[in-house]
């Protein structure tokens, strides 16, 4: 039976994901992936919704309200190296232009329009190392909690090496209920390399009213609309995720699994 938190591709070229609060059945977070060929523009009025541009691989000139912002992108795919992205604030419009074949994440949360568009460089994304031994991961930090450059946004890239284990031990932020927790949807979208890997990701709540184990290949999407969320990749393919967060407070507070925190004074 398949999952209503996972969706394929819907298409080789063009927009393949599109991701929306109502389709999702929540209220903030909205994804959609965009493979887009040399000369394709996109163009978008972002309403009350702010926005960060992703490429994924490939360049692309980026002019918001008719006025050029610069180029984002440059990485031969997610692998490569930190990104080069764009932030377009709520209340304006914004035109994408492929200057080479593109793939480019659409990130977006409710705004008001408060803070102006810029250009987020791969100087200005932190990284930091995460986990040791099979539970090490990559990540990439392009609007953490910490940023004072969105308004309900977070986007984070994360690299999980082949055969470890991402977003382990098991967390999980549905509550707002801070300073403890917060309350954060989420998105996880999916590259291997090579391209024919796959993973496993689990969902779950405390009481097993949600608990769902799926099985990824290269650009599928998870939703995790609450729990716990764990993600796994076989052995000789490391794993690209992509993640968008937004709740009612733009603040990363997350609760770990009890049954599995030990891992973390081992």
């Amino acid at each position: 039976m398949a999952s209503h938190l996972h969706l394929r591709p819907r298409s080789e070229t063009g927009c393949i994901h599109h991701v929306t609060p109502q389709s999702a059945g929540w209220i903030y977070v909205g994804f959609a992936v965009h493979r887009l060929a040399k000369g394709d523009i996109l163009r978008m009025d972002t309403g009350a919704r702010e926005f960060c541009l992703v490429p994924l691989s490939g360049t692309a000139d980026v002019a918001v309200k008719g006025a050029l912002l610069g180029s984002v992108g440059g990485r031969e795919g997610p692998f490569a190296g930190p990104p080069s992205s764009a932030y377009v604030p709520a209340q304006s419009d914004f035109e994408l232009r492929a200057t080479s074949p593109c793939e480019v994440a659409l990130c977006s949360a409710p705004a008001q329009g408060r803070l102006p568009a810029r250009l987020i460089p791969p100087s200005e994304v932190g990284q930091e190392t995460r986990g040791k031994g099979s539970n090490t991961r990559l990540v990439a930090n392009i609007l953490p909690d910490t940023s004072p450059h969105a308004e309900s946004l977070l986007v984070v890239e994360v690299i999980t090496p082949s055969g470890n284990w991402s977003s382990y031990p098991p967390h999980k932020h549905d509550r707002d209920a801070l300073p403890a927790e917060s309350q954060l949807e989420e998105t996880y979208y999916h590259r291997f390399n090579p391209p024919q890997g796959y993973a496993v990701q689990r969902v779950y709540t405390d009481d097993r009213s949600l608990d769902e184990t799926i099985a990824l290949e290269d650009r599928d999407v998870v939703l995790v609309p609450r729990g716990y969320h764990p993600v796994g990749v076989a052995h000789g393919y490391d794993l690209f995720y992509l993640n968008v967060m937004a709740g009612p407070k733009r603040i990363w507070k997350f609760h770990n699994d009890p049954a599995h925190e030990w891992l973390l004074k081992a």
